[in-house]
């Protein structure tokens, strides 16, 4: 077999690109803050500390974490309960209603977030929510909906029309073919947006900004400003709470990383 070098050499230099900063991040959040600022921070710490992650776990990033954890499942869950019902109805009707509704709704995909700020923060407080995980809960979910559908509704055009007919001569509801045939075969579009939405909701700041206040309501992205002050920033603490941060989404991504290629490519290559 031909070996392939420039792959090979391509794919070692996007490693080199990809494993720098969290090289980088780890190595800083092992050193001291007096050695950070001395020593060249990509050589390994001289004296390797856990006092940043003692520093971090009794800052608040407890709190900080189960607040993420809180509106990320709960993102994740309105956002697939709504989206595989969505794509079922896109991906099986016929009715001209029903593929209006699917085309406004992929409208939603080309207005940021940004520009409805003002409008959703309006809404947020006429309905009492601000300063709560609802308020931050809600927006995500809604912007995420529009990817998912697309998504999802792309992968269950792939599932062939004879098991749905199938289904409907054993006697299958509606609700049964989408409990025992949908389901199962678009298992990789729904992990696929599982993690896309996860991923978006663990890392959002501008919602997180804007409608919430108290510390009590602060998450992740907000709480990284502990360790910043009028006088500089704690950058070994800094990234300790990133390297923490980083840690609960990326083992969502190594769980469902096997699905979604085929997820994404779902429909896509009729």
């Amino acid at each position: 077999m031909k070996r392939n070098w420039p792959a090979g050499v391509s794919a070692l230099v996007w490693l080199v690109v990809v494993m720098g900063p969290l090289y980088y991040m780890v190595t800083v959040s092992l050193s001291r803050r007096s050695d950070y600022l001395s020593d060249n921070p990509l050589q390994p710490p001289k004296n390797p500390t856990l006092d940043n992650y003692r520093t971090v776990l009794n800052g608040g990033f407890g709190g900080y974490l189960v607040n993420n954890i809180v509106v990320t499942v709960a993102t994740v869950a309105i956002v697939v309960l709504l989206g595989v019902p969505a794509a079922y109805a896109v991906a099986r009707s016929h009715s001209r209603l029903v593929q209006r509704g699917f085309t406004l709704l992929l409208a939603g995909l080309a207005i940021p977030a940004q520009a409805t700020i003002i409008p959703v923060y309006l809404l947020i407080t006429r309905l009492n929510l601000y300063d709560s995980l609802t308020a931050i809960i809600l927006p995500t979910a809604a912007f995420a909906l529009p990817v998912a559908t697309l998504v999802l509704t792309n992968s269950l055009r792939d599932v062939p029309r004879e098991l749905y007919e199938a289904q409907t001569i054993d006697g299958a509801s509606a609700f049964g073919a989408l409990r025992y045939l949908v389901l199962p075969m678009a298992k990789p579009a729904i992990v696929t947006v599982i993690v896309y939405t996860a991923l978006n909701a663990w890392n959002g700041f501008l919602f997180p900004l804007v409608l919430t206040q108290s510390e009590s309501s602060r998450v992740l992205t907000l709480g990284l400003w502990t360790f910043q002050d009028q006088f500089g920033t704690d950058v070994p603490a800094l990234l300790a709470a990133v390297t923490l941060s980083v840690l609960p989404i990326f083992a969502v991504y190594l769980i469902g990383r096997r699905y979604l290629l085929s997820g994404l490519t779902a429909g896509f290559g009729k």
